[in-house]
């Protein structure tokens, strides 16, 4: 794989990966604000393109089914994008145990709201049901790189998978504050949210002795 800079041929770390994650996040971003300012401005698809740097659109017709596959167009020129090989990732991350734990919290997450659909309009429970879902997906996205070149960008996604569980602890905790949940329901629900932290932060640690392993401690900031 090409380096972050330069494009050396070094393996990218988890803090390469880090950055040029951010980096298509500030994208997306950029693009949605785009699109709700100039949504009903008929110049809107011109504007857009022009504004995200997508000078190849500008003379085109039709472009709007080009959008998705410019926003992680660098995603995929990095990663050497084969549909093949994605089907296989999703079939491995999708049998690995810290990622059914994860989709197990989600589901019992949406049946404590079917139980209790006061909750769907309450800030610490919305909080709760969106960074699970997103832990999820982020863990979804790691552990389908099982390729040498791959784990930096696992850890990276681990790290963001991580993050997104400690936001569901704090938001679990907020329930609890207030009475919106029960402490049996609390405590059940932090089990699940310990076991899937304590997971990931267990297969980061694996991650990161597999890349010393493999690499040295060349290039690795602890």
């Amino acid at each position: 794989m090409a380096g972050y800079e330069g494009g050396s041929d070094r393996i990218w770390d988890e803090y390469d990966w880090e950055r040029f994650l951010q980096e298509q996040d500030q994208k997306t971003e950029k693009y949605m604000q785009l699109l709700e300012t100039y949504l009903d401005d008929p110049q809107r698809d011109e504007i857009i393109a022009r504004e995200m740097g997508w000078t190849q659109l500008l003379d085109a017709k039709d472009w709007s089914t080009e959008v998705d596959a410019l926003l992680d167009e660098d995603v995929q020129e990095e990663d050497g994008f084969d549909p093949a090989e994605a089907t296989r990732a999703a079939e491995t991350f999708e049998e690995h145990g810290l990622y059914q734990a994860a989709l197990a919290l989600t589901i019992w997450i949406d049946q404590l709201f079917d139980k209790k659909p006061l909750l769907q309009n309450e800030p610490a429970a919305i909080k709760l049901a969106t960074h699970s879902a997103l832990a999820s997906a982020k863990l979804a996205a790691g552990l389908s790189g099982d390729d040498v070149d791959e784990i930096g960008m696992t850890i990276a996604y681990l790290k963001r998978a991580l993050k997104a569980i400690t936001i569901s602890l704090d938001a679990a905790a907020q329930l609890l504050l207030e009475k919106l949940i029960t402490a049996t329901q609390h405590s059940v629900l932090q089990q699940r949210l310990f076991q899937v932290r304590d997971g990931i932060i267990n297969l980061m640690g694996e991650y990161r002795s597999e890349w010393r392993r493999r690499f040295g401690s060349e290039g690795f900031r602890s």
